[in-house]
């Protein structure tokens, strides 16, 4: 999908009926559209337990539909509807349990999702009497709460132990992936480089449309691409990607992928990739040097060693100084010269950074269990500079150093180490 970090709605507009069927629209604020979900879903009586594994399945899904555009994307105005036929039961008016405001209140941001995957999780689910599916039984849910399980023991029982929670996930106002004006050759930046994602990963389905360098330029490769895309999907074939053929790639790459889906082949961290684009040095500019004055800044946020360039299209003395620097950490010749080597190095650094930076604000939570390891930078060979660590978010106060453990101050020494 375009949107690479899921955020929270501060609003979402709920169609009260089927999708293809004429029914107004209501919006409502994200956290009382999963109170009158949760009220009309399931009984304020059951376990604390299950009623938050149950609102956590709520949240995820509804937010499923907000990621994908999964309505939007088909020409609809709406982010979901009403109907347990194709969403999630929400019923107007309604009386709302205390107890349930209570955890939404609490957990409204909170979301789960298949480690390694960017999408909040399409965590389907049914009563689990009249109606049974492959998600979460909500009233097999309430008897594994009895029994002692805890919230995310419910999921992981439904949903299987690949799952992770984030926490405190942002809140923004509801914003489209279109960005507003058409694409066309000329073009470039990270909104090309989506183009040529999703081009690339439609045409695994779709082999008439030729495959294009992920480079953020749009030239005549990506236009070609563009023009067959067009061609077998009915639209206007003119190589410009404006509102029409954009949301026709958004509906068909979340298809292919199946991330509106439980069973999802998922979006990854690693889904768009910056293809080396040939030799760069000082005095190059454009699209090209952008992408790499984006990767060296990032990596700079990681390590101190390191030099952030303004991000201006421009290879100057300053991202010269910056190949430079970033070249003599990495064990390379620091020539300045951006040839393959150079690219891919710094490219596999960016990834691997990237990654953490995008799970920064997730903890794979089970009422106690341990934080979802980040990556972090350490010196060493190059295949050895990124090791697992957990990021709590504040300075403890004291240096860290290897072999430390949670809730250990320096010097001391935790058990078995």
């Amino acid at each position: 999908m375009p949107v690479i970090i899921p955020y929270v709605p501060r609003t979402i507009t709920v169609h009260l009926g089927l999708p293809n069927q004429w029914a107004e629209n209501v919006t409502v604020s994200f956290p009382d559209y999963v109170k009158n979900v949760a009220s009309s879903e399931i009984y304020p009586t059951w376990e604390p337990a299950a009623i938050r594994a149950n609102v956590l399945a709520i949240i995820s899904f509804a937010l499923n539909r907000v990621y994908t555009e999964f309505y939007p994307s088909q020409g609809y105005d709406f982010q979901i509807t009403s109907t347990t036929q194709y969403d999630q039961k929400f019923i107007r008016g309604r009386n709302i349990f205390e107890n349930i405001s209570q955890v939404v209140d609490e957990i409204f941001n909170d979301y789960i999702r298949r480690r390694g995957y960017v999408e909040p999780l399409a965590a389907k689910f049914c009563n689990g009497t009249t109606s049974t599916c492959d998600g979460l039984s909500q009233w097999g849910s309430q008897e594994l709460a009895q029994q002692g399980a805890n919230s995310m023991d419910i999921l992981y029982h439904y949903y299987g132990n690949d799952i992770e929670l984030v926490v405190d996930a942002p809140i923004q106002d509801v914003i489209t992936s279109y960005p507003g004006t058409p694409l066309r050759r000329g073009s470039a930046g990270p909104d090309v480089v989506v183009i040529q994602a999703m081009l690339n990963r439609i045409s695994q389905n779709y082999p008439a449309i030729p495959k294009v360098p992920s480079t953020g330029a749009f030239d005549g490769a990506t236009e070609t691409a563009v023009r067959a895309f067009q061609g077998i999907f009915n639209l206007a074939v003119d190589g410009v990607v404006g509102k029409a053929t954009w949301y026709k790639m958004v509906y068909l790459y979340v298809g292919v992928l199946q991330l509106a889906e439980l069973v999802s082949m998922g979006q990854t961290f690693y889904a768009v990739q910056f293809q080396f684009p040939g030799n760069l040095e000082e005095g190059d500019s454009g699209a090209e040097v952008e992408v790499l004055q984006y990767m060296l800044s990032l990596l700079a946020q990681f390590s101190d060693t390191l030099y952030a360039p303004a991000i201006d299209g421009q290879f100057g003395p300053v991202t010269g100084r910056a190949v430079r620097t970033y070249q003599n950490w990495a064990g390379i010749t620091p020539n300045g010269l951006v040839d393959e080597r150079t690219w891919n190095s710094i490219y596999d650094s960016f990834a691997t950074a990237s990654y953490s930076l995008s799970r920064d604000t997730v903890r794979a939570q089970s009422l106690g269990v341990d934080a979802v390891p980040v990556m972090a930078a350490v010196p060493g060979p190059a295949e050895d500079r990124w090791s697992d660590t957990p990021r709590l978010g504040q300075y403890q106060g004291s240096p860290l150093h290897p072999g430390q453990k949670d809730g250990q101050k320096s010097g001391q020494r935790g058990v078995g180490v």
